[in-house]
């Protein structure tokens, strides 16, 4: 008789499990997790997992995990592989130079507005936003930078008192945080140099100089 297959067989093999962290609810702990896993490479583009599998290195049951990868499905992340499990979807520098281009189409209109608008003690607000990001810089905590990066993009939007905008900004950022397929994880030289962008950015609104050129060279490089 043959031997039974292992029903993970042919399964991308998972990384270690880590204590899932008591916050939020059981879906949006995995949720995070997962898109931490997403960004740091540990579920790599093309990988293809389980639920049941995801399931247990988390150690939850398989509700949460459907969800949580139902919602990385629709965000792009993630396809569905009937009876299979989730593959992660495999971007290309293409993809991300478009979405890139879409990102300076949304935000560098509103940011523009602001510098005419905005009083120049109002910019200092953002400095601990800025100061985060270079932290985490200079850490080379790729998953804290990420955070650091959106939540500064994010208040900087916010300015503009439109939430519509900040939550489809908000969207493009994610998903041009993902890393294209063969690429390495961001260097440490690399995020400092992109958090530096956001000191020189506010510095520049503060003093009312042009700021265009240094938010599009920004937005061309999601690391």
């Amino acid at each position: 008789m043959d031997p039974v297959a292992s029903p993970h067989a042919g399964w991308a093999p998972l990384p270690a499990p880590r204590r899932m962290p008591e916050r939020l609810s059981v879906r949006e702990q995995v949720l995070d997790e997962l898109r931490d896993a997403l960004l740091t490479g540990e579920l790599p583009p093309g990988s293809v997992h389980s639920g049941p599998a995801l399931a247990a290195r988390y150690g939850v049951s398989a509700t949460p995990v459907r969800e949580a990868m139902a919602l990385l499905a629709r965000e792009g992340a993630v396809e569905v592989l009937p009876n299979r499990g989730f593959r992660v979807v495999c971007r290309t520098e293409r993809d991300l130079a478009q979405i890139a281009e879409v990102r300076m189409l949304v935000e560098i209109p509103v940011v523009l507005d602001l510098a005419r608008a905005v009083p120049a003690a109002r910019w200092d607000e953002l400095v601990p936003l800025a100061d985060a990001t270079v932290a985490a810089a200079a850490a080379g905590d790729r998953v804290s930078y990420a955070e650091a990066d959106r939540a500064f993009h994010r208040a900087l939007l916010g300015l503009a008192g439109n939430p519509h905008v900040v939550a489809v900004a908000d969207d493009l950022h994610r998903r041009a945080q993902w890393p294209p397929v063969g690429a390495a994880p961001a260097r440490r030289p690399t995020l400092r140099a992109h958090a530096a962008h956001h000191t020189a950015l506010l510095t520049a609104l503060s003093a009312a100089t042009p700021t265009e050129p240094l938010f599009r060279a920004h937005l061309a490089i999601c690391p």
